[in-house]
Protein backbone atom coordinates (compact mmCIF):
# COMPACT_ATOMS: atom_id res chain seq x y z
CA UNK A 1 0.00 0.00 0.00
CA UNK A 2 1.39 3.41 -0.86
CA UNK A 3 2.01 5.90 2.23
CA UNK A 4 -0.95 8.26 3.08
CA UNK A 5 1.43 11.23 1.56
CA UNK A 6 0.97 9.23 -2.25
CA UNK A 7 -2.50 8.84 -2.00
CA UNK A 8 -3.18 12.54 -1.13
CA UNK A 9 -1.12 13.23 -3.96
CA UNK A 10 -3.24 11.11 -6.43
CA UNK A 11 -6.21 13.26 -5.24
CA UNK A 12 -5.19 16.87 -3.76
CA UNK A 13 -2.22 19.03 -4.96
CA UNK A 14 0.02 18.60 -1.91
CA UNK A 15 1.82 22.09 -1.09
CA UNK A 16 4.33 22.23 1.84
CA UNK A 17 3.92 25.02 4.33
CA UNK A 18 7.68 25.65 5.19
CA UNK A 19 10.68 27.68 4.54
CA UNK A 20 12.82 24.51 5.07
CA UNK A 21 14.28 23.63 1.78
CA UNK A 22 15.62 20.23 3.33
CA UNK A 23 12.12 19.47 3.55
CA UNK A 24 11.23 20.42 0.30
CA UNK A 25 13.47 18.63 -1.15
CA UNK A 26 12.03 15.17 0.91
CA UNK A 27 8.70 15.53 0.58
CA UNK A 28 8.62 16.96 -3.45
CA UNK A 29 5.41 18.99 -3.15
CA UNK A 30 3.98 20.61 -6.30
CA UNK A 31 3.73 24.27 -4.44
CA UNK A 32 5.39 26.08 -1.80
CA UNK A 33 3.76 28.55 0.85
CA UNK A 34 5.42 30.95 3.01
CA UNK A 35 4.88 33.75 5.48
CA UNK A 36 6.49 36.03 7.63
CA UNK A 37 6.73 33.40 10.95
CA UNK A 38 7.89 31.08 8.49
CA UNK A 39 10.27 33.22 7.09
CA UNK A 40 11.65 34.20 10.22
CA UNK A 41 11.95 30.51 11.60
CA UNK A 42 13.88 29.68 8.78
CA UNK A 43 16.46 32.51 8.96
CA UNK A 44 16.69 31.53 12.39
CA UNK A 45 17.62 28.18 11.83
CA UNK A 46 21.03 26.87 11.36
CA UNK A 47 20.45 26.37 7.62
CA UNK A 48 24.16 27.70 5.81
CA UNK A 49 21.46 28.34 2.37
CA UNK A 50 19.27 30.58 4.69
CA UNK A 51 22.41 32.04 5.82
CA UNK A 52 24.13 33.16 2.87
CA UNK A 53 20.53 34.62 1.28
CA UNK A 54 20.36 36.75 4.39
CA UNK A 55 24.00 38.21 3.45
CA UNK A 56 23.70 38.89 -0.09
CA UNK A 57 20.44 40.94 1.12
CA UNK A 58 22.56 42.60 3.51
CA UNK A 59 25.50 43.42 1.13
CA UNK A 60 22.86 44.31 -1.55
CA UNK A 61 21.14 46.88 1.23
CA UNK A 62 24.09 48.42 1.92
CA UNK A 63 25.58 48.82 -1.19
CA UNK A 64 22.40 50.89 -2.35
CA UNK A 65 21.88 52.17 1.58
CA UNK A 66 18.20 51.09 1.58
CA UNK A 67 16.30 51.23 4.50
CA UNK A 68 16.13 47.73 6.52
CA UNK A 69 12.32 47.22 5.65
CA UNK A 70 14.05 47.02 2.25
CA UNK A 71 16.47 44.18 3.10
CA UNK A 72 14.13 42.67 4.88
CA UNK A 73 12.06 42.39 1.97
CA UNK A 74 14.87 41.52 -0.16
CA UNK A 75 15.16 38.39 2.03
CA UNK A 76 11.58 37.37 1.84
CA UNK A 77 12.26 37.12 -2.03
CA UNK A 78 15.99 35.58 -1.90
CA UNK A 79 14.15 33.05 -0.11
CA UNK A 80 10.70 32.88 -2.48
CA UNK A 81 12.98 32.80 -5.01
CA UNK A 82 15.07 29.56 -4.03
CA UNK A 83 12.02 27.96 -3.75
CA UNK A 84 10.94 28.30 -7.12
CA UNK A 85 13.93 25.90 -7.90
CA UNK A 86 12.96 23.14 -5.95
CA UNK A 87 9.39 23.09 -6.52
CA UNK A 88 7.30 22.56 -10.12
CA UNK A 89 4.38 24.86 -9.45
CA UNK A 90 4.13 28.34 -7.58
CA UNK A 91 5.25 30.20 -4.23
CA UNK A 92 3.41 31.93 -2.37
CA UNK A 93 4.68 35.06 -0.44
CA UNK A 94 3.33 37.54 1.51
CA UNK A 95 2.66 40.76 2.00
CA UNK A 96 3.59 43.12 4.75
CA UNK A 97 1.17 42.11 7.60
CA UNK A 98 0.90 45.86 8.41
CA UNK A 99 -0.31 46.57 5.44
CA UNK A 100 -3.32 44.73 5.89
CA UNK A 101 -5.79 47.43 6.04
CA UNK A 102 -4.09 49.71 3.32
CA UNK A 103 -5.27 48.72 -0.07
CA UNK A 104 -3.13 50.97 -2.23
CA UNK A 105 -0.32 50.34 -0.29
CA UNK A 106 -0.62 46.40 -0.44
CA UNK A 107 -1.30 46.96 -4.17
CA UNK A 108 2.53 48.94 -4.38
CA UNK A 109 4.02 45.88 -2.08
CA UNK A 110 2.68 43.70 -4.64
CA UNK A 111 3.88 45.20 -7.92
CA UNK A 112 7.45 45.51 -5.81
CA UNK A 113 7.77 41.62 -5.29
CA UNK A 114 6.60 40.73 -8.59
CA UNK A 115 9.16 42.83 -9.93
CA UNK A 116 11.91 41.64 -8.17
CA UNK A 117 10.91 38.06 -9.06
CA UNK A 118 10.35 39.09 -12.82
CA UNK A 119 14.09 40.94 -12.46
CA UNK A 120 15.81 37.60 -11.43
CA UNK A 121 14.13 36.21 -14.22
CA UNK A 122 11.24 34.63 -12.52
CA UNK A 123 7.83 35.02 -14.03
CA UNK A 124 4.48 36.04 -12.27
CA UNK A 125 3.16 32.67 -12.99
CA UNK A 126 5.49 31.19 -10.44
CA UNK A 127 3.97 33.42 -7.44
CA UNK A 128 0.51 33.66 -5.59
CA UNK A 129 0.90 37.25 -3.24
CA UNK A 130 -0.71 35.86 0.19
CA UNK A 131 -2.72 38.71 1.39
CA UNK A 132 -4.95 38.89 4.75
CA UNK A 133 -8.80 38.57 4.19
CA UNK A 134 -9.76 41.83 5.00
CA UNK A 135 -12.18 44.26 2.92
CA UNK A 136 -8.79 46.52 2.08
CA UNK A 137 -7.14 43.12 1.02
CA UNK A 138 -9.79 41.90 -1.20
CA UNK A 139 -9.73 45.12 -3.13
CA UNK A 140 -6.12 45.21 -3.08
CA UNK A 141 -6.60 41.58 -4.63
CA UNK A 142 -8.94 42.47 -7.32
CA UNK A 143 -6.63 45.42 -8.61
CA UNK A 144 -3.81 42.92 -9.04
CA UNK A 145 -5.95 39.93 -10.16
CA UNK A 146 -6.68 42.58 -13.11
CA UNK A 147 -2.71 43.01 -13.46
CA UNK A 148 -2.49 39.03 -14.24
CA UNK A 149 -0.78 38.88 -10.36
CA UNK A 150 -2.23 35.85 -8.96
CA UNK A 151 -3.23 36.35 -5.28
CA UNK A 152 -3.60 33.87 -1.95
CA UNK A 153 -6.12 35.38 0.39
CA UNK A 154 -4.38 34.20 3.41
CA UNK A 155 -6.12 34.54 7.28
CA UNK A 156 -9.47 33.34 6.27
CA UNK A 157 -11.47 31.99 8.81
CA UNK A 158 -15.24 32.78 7.39
CA UNK A 159 -17.62 31.75 4.45
CA UNK A 160 -17.95 35.82 4.23
CA UNK A 161 -14.64 36.14 3.55
CA UNK A 162 -14.43 33.09 1.35
CA UNK A 163 -17.68 34.93 -0.77
CA UNK A 164 -16.03 38.00 -0.73
CA UNK A 165 -12.65 36.96 -2.32
CA UNK A 166 -14.84 35.00 -4.70
CA UNK A 167 -16.29 38.13 -5.90
CA UNK A 168 -12.67 39.71 -6.09
CA UNK A 169 -12.13 36.81 -8.68
CA UNK A 170 -9.20 35.94 -6.79
CA UNK A 171 -6.58 32.32 -7.63
CA UNK A 172 -6.72 30.72 -4.41
CA UNK A 173 -7.78 31.07 -1.02
CA UNK A 174 -6.38 29.47 2.07
CA UNK A 175 -8.80 28.58 4.95
CA UNK A 176 -6.97 27.72 8.37
CA UNK A 177 -8.20 25.06 9.60
CA UNK A 178 -5.82 24.65 13.33
CA UNK A 179 -6.47 28.31 14.30
CA UNK A 180 -10.53 27.97 14.19
CA UNK A 181 -10.14 24.69 15.80
CA UNK A 182 -7.19 26.69 18.98
CA UNK A 183 -10.37 29.08 19.07
CA UNK A 184 -13.43 26.91 19.71
CA UNK A 185 -11.35 24.74 21.78
CA UNK A 186 -10.51 27.39 24.11
CA UNK A 187 -13.93 29.11 23.94
CA UNK A 188 -16.34 25.41 24.51
CA UNK A 189 -13.90 23.21 26.35
CA UNK A 190 -14.91 20.33 24.02
CA UNK A 191 -12.35 17.74 22.27
CA UNK A 192 -13.29 17.50 19.14
CA UNK A 193 -13.14 14.44 15.92
CA UNK A 194 -11.86 14.88 12.63
CA UNK A 195 -15.38 14.66 11.54
CA UNK A 196 -16.65 17.18 14.50
CA UNK A 197 -13.64 19.65 13.98
CA UNK A 198 -14.87 23.04 13.18
CA UNK A 199 -11.88 24.03 10.81
CA UNK A 200 -12.79 20.73 9.08
CA UNK A 201 -16.19 21.85 8.50
CA UNK A 202 -15.13 25.33 7.46
CA UNK A 203 -13.19 24.17 4.45
CA UNK A 204 -15.73 21.93 3.27
CA UNK A 205 -18.38 24.65 4.03
CA UNK A 206 -16.39 26.95 1.24
CA UNK A 207 -15.28 23.96 -0.82
CA UNK A 208 -18.90 22.85 -1.36
CA UNK A 209 -19.76 27.00 -1.62
CA UNK A 210 -17.38 27.09 -4.15
CA UNK A 211 -18.16 24.33 -6.54
CA UNK A 212 -21.99 24.27 -6.24
CA UNK A 213 -22.01 27.50 -7.10
CA UNK A 214 -19.20 27.42 -10.36
CA UNK A 215 -16.62 29.68 -8.83
CA UNK A 216 -13.55 29.31 -9.91
CA UNK A 217 -11.43 30.25 -6.79
CA UNK A 218 -9.15 27.43 -5.79
CA UNK A 219 -9.77 26.13 -1.88
CA UNK A 220 -6.49 24.89 -0.38
CA UNK A 221 -6.62 23.96 3.08
CA UNK A 222 -4.15 25.00 5.60
CA UNK A 223 -2.49 25.51 9.46
CA UNK A 224 -3.27 22.07 10.57
CA UNK A 225 -2.90 20.48 14.22
CA UNK A 226 -3.43 16.77 13.27
CA UNK A 227 -3.10 14.07 10.34
CA UNK A 228 -6.86 13.79 10.87
CA UNK A 229 -7.95 16.98 9.81
CA UNK A 230 -5.58 16.41 6.66
CA UNK A 231 -7.30 13.30 5.84
CA UNK A 232 -10.88 14.84 6.44
CA UNK A 233 -9.65 16.67 3.56
CA UNK A 234 -8.57 14.25 1.36
CA UNK A 235 -9.81 15.69 -2.16
CA UNK A 236 -9.62 19.10 -1.49
CA UNK A 237 -8.41 21.44 -4.65
CA UNK A 238 -4.92 21.96 -2.61
CA UNK A 239 -3.84 21.82 1.31
CA UNK A 240 -0.48 22.95 2.51
CA UNK A 241 1.05 20.96 5.08
CA UNK A 242 4.02 21.27 7.21
CA UNK A 243 7.24 19.17 7.57
CA UNK A 244 6.32 17.32 10.03
CA UNK A 245 2.72 16.90 9.40
CA UNK A 246 4.00 15.69 5.85
CA UNK A 247 6.27 12.99 7.29
CA UNK A 248 3.16 11.58 9.46
CA UNK A 249 1.41 11.48 6.41
CA UNK A 250 4.66 9.89 4.53
CA UNK A 251 5.28 6.62 7.09
CA UNK A 252 1.53 6.00 7.15
CA UNK A 253 0.56 3.08 4.96
CA UNK A 254 -2.86 3.19 5.74
CA UNK A 255 -6.01 3.89 2.78
CA UNK A 256 -7.00 6.87 2.64
CA UNK A 257 -10.46 7.96 1.44
CA UNK A 258 -11.32 10.67 -0.61
CA UNK A 259 -13.78 12.89 1.51
CA UNK A 260 -14.25 15.86 -1.51
CA UNK A 261 -14.80 15.69 -4.84
CA UNK A 262 -16.54 18.52 -7.02
CA UNK A 263 -19.22 15.47 -7.77
CA UNK A 264 -20.57 15.73 -4.01
CA UNK A 265 -21.53 19.30 -3.96
CA UNK A 266 -24.94 19.35 -2.55
CA UNK A 267 -27.59 21.36 -4.09
CA UNK A 268 -28.63 22.98 -0.88
CA UNK A 269 -25.73 25.13 -0.73
CA UNK A 270 -26.16 28.12 0.08
CA UNK A 271 -26.60 30.88 -3.34
CA UNK A 272 -23.68 32.63 -4.58
CA UNK A 273 -23.58 36.33 -2.22
CA UNK A 274 -22.07 39.09 -3.35
CA UNK A 275 -21.10 41.45 -0.37
CA UNK A 276 -20.79 45.01 -0.74
CA UNK A 277 -18.33 46.62 2.34
CA UNK A 278 -20.99 46.85 4.59
CA UNK A 279 -22.59 43.72 4.56
CA UNK A 280 -18.74 42.17 4.31
CA UNK A 281 -18.19 43.65 7.34
CA UNK A 282 -21.00 42.97 9.24
CA UNK A 283 -21.19 39.21 8.79
CA UNK A 284 -17.24 39.26 9.69
CA UNK A 285 -18.29 40.43 12.86
CA UNK A 286 -21.20 38.37 13.59
CA UNK A 287 -18.72 35.77 13.56
CA UNK A 288 -16.67 36.60 16.75
CA UNK A 289 -14.21 33.46 15.84
CA UNK A 290 -13.37 34.97 12.36
CA UNK A 291 -13.41 38.25 13.98
CA UNK A 292 -10.91 37.34 16.57
CA UNK A 293 -8.45 35.12 14.40
CA UNK A 294 -7.96 37.54 11.84
CA UNK A 295 -7.08 40.18 14.25
CA UNK A 296 -4.89 37.82 15.95
CA UNK A 297 -3.33 36.52 12.68
CA UNK A 298 -2.62 39.92 11.53
CA UNK A 299 -0.70 40.73 14.83
CA UNK A 300 1.18 38.07 14.83
CA UNK A 301 2.50 38.27 11.49
CA UNK A 302 3.28 41.79 12.09
CA UNK A 303 5.17 40.46 15.22
CA UNK A 304 7.54 38.09 13.51
CA UNK A 305 7.91 40.49 10.44
CA UNK A 306 9.59 42.94 13.10
CA UNK A 307 11.43 40.44 14.80
CA UNK A 308 12.67 39.62 11.17
CA UNK A 309 13.66 43.46 10.22
CA UNK A 310 15.67 43.72 13.98
CA UNK A 311 17.14 40.52 13.12
CA UNK A 312 18.35 41.94 10.04
CA UNK A 313 19.21 45.24 11.48
CA UNK A 314 21.52 43.59 13.57
CA UNK A 315 22.93 41.77 10.62
CA UNK A 316 23.59 44.96 9.27
CA UNK A 317 25.28 46.43 12.01
CA UNK A 318 27.57 43.06 12.50
CA UNK A 319 28.63 44.03 8.43
CA UNK A 320 28.87 48.02 8.89
CA UNK A 321 33.30 47.34 9.17
CA UNK A 322 33.20 45.08 5.80
CA UNK A 323 33.35 47.38 3.14
CA UNK A 324 30.47 46.87 0.70
CA UNK A 325 31.32 44.60 -3.06
CA UNK A 326 28.58 44.45 -5.09
CA UNK A 327 28.34 45.28 -8.71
Amino acid sequence: MPSKLDQLKKMTVVVADTGDFDAIRKYKPVDCTTNPSLILKAVQSDSEAVHELVDEAVVWGRSRNRPTSAVADRVVVNVGAELTGLVPGRVSTEVNADLSFDTEGSIRKAREIIADYESRGIDRGRILIKLASTWEGMRAAEVLQRDGIDCNMTLLFSLAQAAAAADAGVFLVSPFVGRILDWYTKSTGEKYTAETDPGVRSVRDIYFYYKGNDVKTIVMGASFRNQGEIEALAGCDRLTISPALLESLAKDDGKLERQLSPDKASRDVPSKMSLDEKSFRYMLNEDAMATDKLADGIRLFAQDLTKLRELVSKRMEASAAVPADVP
